[in-house]
């Protein structure tokens, strides 16, 4: 009976001594377990497959950041405005791969989907002349600058040089002014450079045959003349970029298919009139 006895706080013992040996760091009574740092140091060597830090330097790391959230739920900064909005917009990231990662993560895209979104959204080649408009301009400064652009417009149209020189003479583009105003083959959804989120550019461009120079079209960053100089194939374009454009179309319908679902458990009212 006495032999038992012992034999069992022998085990007892081993399994205390066993957990012990299983607790990596303890912070303030924070035990971080061997299996959480396996875990979290894992995610590190995936997000920074080239440079990992060592274990020991990663542990040091997580002490600290443990220090870190202690001390500052020590001092109550989660209840201070920007931390708790910090936390809100948290809440909501993760709302959103709980309910759509599963989701997006399944999305399928054919060849035949890729073939259909191509014949309205090709990469096209267009070089350009800009007639710049800084940003914060008054209206008498964007009138001015569209006064000139129709003036260089009709001389582009009259003019029998060709458009890569009249480029050089009048364009405010610095980047493409060397190259005769080529800013090579894009997309709807690449950024031409310098003229991200300005889709009438593209919209004008993809109505001209070859060859052809627009009128003055105007964007946020000023005024443009554009003279449309290739279209590719389906089978010359860059496939992943199609790929990575219908994805993003599909990710937004599921997350507009989310929320509208959603809005009908909640009482919204809004006022837009106020905006104006």
């Amino acid at each position: 009976m006495l032999k038992l006895a012992c034999l069992m706080v022998f085990a007892l013992n081993f399994v205390s001594i066993t957990h012990a040996a299983e607790i990596v760091a303890t912070i303030n009574g924070r035990a971080i377990t061997v299996e959480e740092f396996n875990r979290r140091y894992a995610e590190v060597k995936k997000s920074v497959p080239l440079n990992p830090p060592t274990k020991k330097a990663f542990l040091e790391d997580l002490v600290r950041f443990e220090m870190g959230v202690q001390e500052a739920e020590r001092r109550k900064l989660d209840q201070t405005p920007i931390v708790a909005e910090r936390i809100r917009q948290q809440l909501y990231v993760g709302l959103i791969e709980t309910e759509l990662k599963a989701k997006i993560d399944a999305i399928q895209i054919t060849e035949s989907e890729m073939r259909d979104y191509y014949k309205s959204n090709p990469e096209l080649r267009t070089s350009h002349i800009l007639i710049e408009v800084k940003q914060g301009a008054s209206e008498q400064e964007r009138a001015a600058a569209k006064k000139r652009a129709d003036e260089i417009y009709a001389e582009v149209r009259k003019s029998s040089r060709p458009f890569e020189e009249l480029v050089k003479l009048y364009t405010d583009d610095i980047v493409t002014k060397r190259n005769g105003g080529d800013v090579g083959f894009q997309s709807r959804i690449t950024l031409i450079p310098g003229f991200s989120l300005a889709p009438s550019y593209y919209d004008t461009a993809l109505k001209l045959r070859i060859g052809e120079i627009s009128g003055v079209v105007e964007t946020p960053y000023g005024f443009h003349i554009i003279k449309l100089t290739g279209r590719n194939s389906f089978e010359d374009a860059n496939k992943r970029a199609i790929n990575a454009a219908i994805l993003e179309k599909k990710k937004v319908g599921l997350f507009n298919q989310y929320f509208e679902k959603l809005r009908r458990s909640y009482k919204i009212a809004t006022n837009p009139e106020l905006l104006k």
